[in-house]
């Protein structure tokens, strides 16, 4: 049995979840504990999650606007050039209520390897792309 847990967790992904929206966050990361072989770490500014990227991260799930709480902090586009720049072996799921096709074009030339709307299906979406990756 303890072979089978090492085994387990061997095979989680790391996962952060970038977002300051708190409900959401907190939703999305019982979602991927629950579908996924996991281990999630939410981070509420692009900057918090900057500093973890020597964890290496499996995938980062970050939003496109990251600024209601901090004011000042930097946006999604910025971050992702960020993580591709020092991580770029890392997925990036873009996830936004940005419903413009440029916007969401922009963010797969910056490296984004997926673009989710924020919507109804947008866990459903997210936890098939995680499964989907090797």
């Amino acid at each position: 049995m303890l072979t089978l847990r090492k085994k387990q967790m061997d095979q989680a992904k790391k996962i952060f979840i970038v977002d300051d929206d708190l409900e959401l966050t907190d939703s999305l990361k019982n979602r991927l504990l629950k579908d996924v072989s996991s281990d999630v770490q939410i981070f509420y500014t692009g900057e918090e999650c900057i500093t973890h990227l020597e964890e290496s991260p499996d995938v980062i799930i970050l939003a496109y606007f990251l600024n209601s709480v901090h004011k000042d902090a930097a946006n999604g586009m910025d971050i992702l050039q960020i993580i591709k720049k020092f991580k770029p072996a890392t997925h990036v799921i873009m996830l936004s209520s940005q419903e413009h096709y440029g916007i969401a074009l922009k963010t797969i030339i910056n490296g984004a390897d997926q673009y989710v709307m924020k919507g109804d299906d947008a866990f459903d979406q997210i936890i098939g792309m995680i499964n989907s990756m090797e």
